[in-house]
């Protein structure tokens, strides 16, 4: 009997798709074809998993192997995380890495001067303003921590939450006070979504310029451009409220934000903008490299994006 011949996969592009969903207690599986989470009483809960970016799963999920199989075939990163999403422990590559744009990040984060340039552009991006000159990468991050700093301050003083300092243990999740809390609940949102972009255009999450040593490192550099102007006030926005879930209240807040604001569709393009910033050349691709798992089509969507 010959096999059936199905079509193309079509992956849904990364700018159209749900930001985040979070799953916890249950057995993520595959059943009748369709991607389910099951729970103990049996009740099964239809996932498009085609059409997330990002599944974050909690303390309590097991995974099937035709799960995963499934996520990645469609480009959907799932996540493992701890409780309220504060602790990344692991992700799972969602399929279509690109050994040239890897590369390319590679040689921009091992020159200084192109370095420079890339880390002068994510500051200007975020704070909207040329930073000054002549600073080292070192000196324009303790300009950034300053910013920062005086920002949290402001965001607390208009939603008037009482703010002593950014400060969390996560290895404790309720020893840390409201607002710390929703600011962590908010940024897993936000590297969650970024780690999902990245890896779908082909870069590695953990080669960054302006932090380094972490394996998200390059996730914090692109998350932090965003997450003033999404995130952050949501967080304090919900402490301010003082509600009995805050964590949930977060999630739904932020997923609202991400639509808004239309930040699915900004992330790769932004990633390629900070990168051109750094005036190096992509690697020639070697006539033996292998093509993309799931490879562009002409003029179909942003550069990055796989479908």
């Amino acid at each position: 009997m010959t096999e059936p011949i199905l079509p193309p996969l079509k992956p849904i592009p990364i700018k159209d798709r749900v930001s985040v969903l979070f799953l916890e207690r249950g057995q993520l599986d595959v059943l009748d074809g369709a991607f389910v989470l099951v729970d103990k009483n049996g009740v099964r809960t239809h996932i498009p998993v085609g059409g997330v970016a990002c599944l974050m799963l909690e303390p309590g999920i097991r995974v099937s192997h035709a799960a995963v199989t499934l996520a990645s075939r469609v480009g959907c990163l799932l996540v493992w995380v701890g409780e309220a999403g504060v602790r990344l422990y692991a992700s799972g590559q969602p399929g279509g890495a690109r050994a040239d744009r890897l590369l390319y990040q590679a040689k921009l984060a091992l020159d200084d001067a192109a370095r420079l340039k890339v880390v002068r552009k994510m500051y200007e991006l975020r704070f909207h303003e040329k930073p000054p000159e002549k600073r080292s990468v070192e000196q324009l991050r303790g300009i950034e921590g300053v910013r920062v700093r005086k920002m949290y301050e402001l965001l607390a003083r208009q939603y008037r939450v009482p703010w002593v300092r950014r400060n969390y243990d996560h290895t404790s999740w309720g020893s840390g006070d409201l607002p710390n809390r929703c600011l962590s609940s908010a940024t897993a949102c936000m590297y969650g979504i970024c780690e999902a972009a990245i890896l779908a255009a082909g870069y590695a999450p953990a080669v960054g310029f302006i932090h380094t040593g972490k394996p998200q490192s390059f996730v914090y550099d692109i998350g932090d451009i965003f997450k003033f102007e999404t995130v952050v006030p949501v967080a304090f926005r919900i402490a301010g409220r003082n509600p009995s879930n805050p964590e949930r209240e977060v999630r739904l807040a932020c997923r609202d934000a991400f639509r808004q604001s239309g930040l699915l569709k900004r992330i790769i393009p932004t990633i390629e903008q900070v990168l051109a910033a750094g005036e190096l050349s992509p690697p020639v691709t070697p006539e033996e490299s292998v093509a993309p798992a799931i490879p562009n089509k002409e003029q179909m969507g942003d550069a990055g994006y796989r479908g």
